[in-house]
């Protein structure tokens, strides 16, 4: 059978699904050579009665089971993060929740865990100084760290908005990171992101910006486990890793190019949190565990063909990516229907959801090639794009 697709540019394709999966069982050795998180999104309750402006509604147990669906494959969760729709959709009621039952969850099967913290908690009238930024930062931090799991320091809005100058960002992130137990994982989200963060660590200038970044850094090496890079640029990425304090890990967080940044050169790699392996998980893991037996290649052959899905999520507006996240997850059989908080269903035309089925198809992603089929078949139809 092949399904008639919408192109792009108008009209419409004639493709033919793929007849069997990728075969990627859960189980395995532990990954060793990399630490790899995946960003986690969360599952809407289809049938709450809300506004889109209203407070997420989340089907609590498909949320958690796609947690423990990522665990199964040895990958960490990074939990409560852009990806699960942190201020787009999902406030700091239901992220703290979702961090509590996720970090519940992981103590439960051994699974990884770090979860974001932010400030966004804060009102516009709440949020217009340093002293309520830095309020609502520790009130999540103490948050996540209740909850026995690692912090990710997540760039803040409000931060962005009330800082003056780098300065401000250095005293901010000062005060946290010497209350931080234990030590965190910083975040540079850039703004194709979320554009609300234009300028972050003071400038619009990115040398200068990361010359800011990096005296957070290297004033406190000992509480910063990492750092997570979302530049979608590889040679600023590596050129920041290679002047990281010994000790202090880069996870990468370029959804475009992240094969030949987790692969490394012989001056060093990034280790991974990222959005695109929550519907690569199993892929993910299944590469990582050839390249640490030290098969490069082998790992670059089964890694590389996933890039182009992951720019095609990733297109502008990059930060509506989550539509295309929560579609896979739909299609592969994660959750029963294609309903996300705040409505973001809708923020990703047809013909983009139908390029992505047929880029996850080709790859083997969907555990059952029948139910993607019937699935995308159904939303044709809702659309009116008859078979």
């Amino acid at each position: 059978m092949t399904l008639r697709l919408p192109s792009p540019g108008g009209g419409s394709r004639r493709y033919t699904p793929r007849s069997e999966p990728a075969r990627l069982a859960a189980g395995g050795v532990p990954l060793a050579s990399r630490t790899v998180f995946s960003a986690a999104h969360v599952v809407a309750d289809p049938y709450a009665d809300i506004s889109p402006d209203a407070p997420a509604a989340v089907d609590w147990d498909a949320t958690l089971a796609f947690r423990r669906h990522l665990w199964s494959h040895g990958l960490g969760v990074a939990e409560a993060m852009d990806t699960a729709q942190r201020g787009m959709g999902l406030d700091w009621a239901g992220a703290a929740e979702l961090i509590r039952r996720s970090a519940a969850e992981a103590k439960a099967v051994g699974g990884r865990i770090a979860c974001g913290v932010g400030t966004d908690q804060l009102t516009p009238a709440t949020g217009g100084s340093l002293d309520g930024v830095r309020a609502a930062y520790e009130e999540q931090l103490a948050l996540v760290e209740e909850t026995g799991s690692q912090a990710i320091l997540m760039a803040s809005r409000a931060l962005a908005a009330t800082a003056k100058s780098p300065d401000d960002y250095l005293a901010v992130y000062a005060h946290l990171l010497r209350q931080a137990s234990e030590p965190v994982v910083l975040h540079w989200l850039g703004p194709m992101f979320d554009p609300a963060l234009e300028g972050y660590w003071g400038s619009t200038d990115l040398d200068a910006a990361t010359e800011t970044f990096l005296q957070v850094i290297a004033e406190h090496p000992d509480k910063v486990d990492g750092i997570k890079i979302s530049l979608l640029d590889a040679g600023r990425e590596i050129e920041l890793r290679r002047r990281l304090p010994k000790g202090v890990r880069c996870y990468t967080g370029d959804d475009f190019n992240y094969p030949e940044l987790i692969a490394g050169d012989e001056r060093g790699f990034s280790h991974a949190l990222l959005g695109i392996f929550d519907p690569l998980g199993p892929l993910a893991a299944a590469a990582v565990r050839v390249l640490d037996t030290g098969d490069t290649k082998g790992f670059r052959e089964l890694l590389d063909p996933t890039v182009e899905l992951s720019r095609h999520l990733f297109q502008p507006p990059t930060r509506f990516y989550k539509t295309g996240v929560v579609f896979l997850a739909w299609l592969a059989g994660h959750q029963d229907h294609f309903t996300m908080v705040g409505g973001l269903q809708s923020a990703r035309s047809l013909p983009h959801l139908a390029r992505a089925y047929e880029l996850a198809d080709g790859l083997g992603l969907f555990p059952d090639p029948a139910v993607a089929e019937a699935r995308m078949t159904s939303l044709l139809s809702v659309y009116g794009v008859d078979q």
